[in-house]
């Protein structure tokens, strides 16, 4: 019964947190338009920061976390809702969200390599075999976009460019769970001041960069910063840190492995992505290496 329990404290969230990021590549995808990426991605954490913090407080968790809780989530916020999310939103920009999340799927490589530097969890051959395989079908997808993209060849290299950017972000942030701090502040709080002071960031950075506050009222756009900031953050970003903490940054990340599939279907309806060329292959590859990635290191 034990073991039955502890399987599903793993696996519901896995699949929560699985299904709902798969469909949020597509929403920011919308929300690219009228609105600069930088203030949507404020939107976003500010409303989740605002969700979170009342999350909290009826909880009773305190919001009182010290300066080096601070700190902390301070470090945290600029890595996670700063960096990445800047990064991702401009990619979409470049390439479709489907090919976007499937180099998202390479998160489990930087993960189990920085696990293994600061933490010394092991690392294997087969692993290393799987993340080459998954490499090769993402280097076959992005030749295919390369030639088929509306976009120019440079641009098509920057949306790339600008994805590794924040998948090395959102890596850092994931191995941060891995600290003994991380561990005893109360995930809730952290989560609320890291949004709360990513939102600031990004209001400043935005508002240097491309001029005072625009906010698109279409009812899509909206719902949109909604559905992100909520469930795409508030449901999610609790949910994922735990299980980095109970699995390691390495196997949380194997939710990368199966996010790509449902975002490419959707792009596939939504976007109009064709499987052709190197495309399908690749996206074989991509998958079937972070496959084999996820049974070397749960072996």
């Amino acid at each position: 019964m034990a073991e039955a329990e502890e399987r599903g404290g793993v696996i519901l969230p896995f699949l929560l947190v699985t299904l709902i990021w798969s469909s949020t590549w597509i929403v920011i995808r919308d929300q690219l338009g009228s609105v600069p990426p930088s203030w949507s991605v404020c939107y976003r954490f500010l409303l989740g920061g605002i969700v979170m913090a009342a999350f909290a407080r009826l909880r009773g968790v305190p919001l009182n976390i010290g300066r080096s809780g601070l700190l902390f989530a301070g470090i945290l916020g600029t890595a996670q809702f700063v960096l990445n999310f800047n990064f991702v939103y401009r990619a979409e920009q470049y390439l479709t969200s489907g090919v976007v999340s499937v180099i998202y799927a390479m998160l489990l490589i930087p993960n189990s390599v920085l696990a293994f530097l600061l933490f010394r969890q092991p690392v294997g051959r087969a692993f290393i075999i799987g993340s080459a395989v998954a490499t090769s079908g993402i280097v076959m997808m992005l030749v295919h976009e390369y030639r088929a993209a509306p976009v120019t060849p440079d641009q098509v290299l920057l949306g790339a460019g600008l994805t590794l950017a924040g998948l090395m972000s959102a890596s850092s942030a994931n191995i941060m769970q891995g600290m003994q701090i991380a561990r005893r502040l109360p995930m809730v709080a952290v989560l609320a001041w890291a949004m709360l002071i990513g939102a600031t960031i990004d209001a400043a950075f935005a508002w240097a960069t491309v001029g005072p506050p625009v906010v698109d009222m279409r009812p899509g756009y909206l719902m949109g910063i909604g559905w992100l900031g909520i469930a795409g953050s508030v449901i999610t970003f609790p949910l994922y840190f735990r299980l980095i903490q109970r699995l390691g940054p390495g196997r949380a990340a194997y939710s990368s492995v199966l996010i790509p599939i449902v975002a490419m279907l959707i792009s596939t309806v939504v976007e109009g992505y064709r499987w052709t060329g190197f495309a399908a292959p690749g996206a074989l590859l991509a998958v079937a290496g972070m496959i084999i990635a996820l049974r070397a290191k749960s072996a």
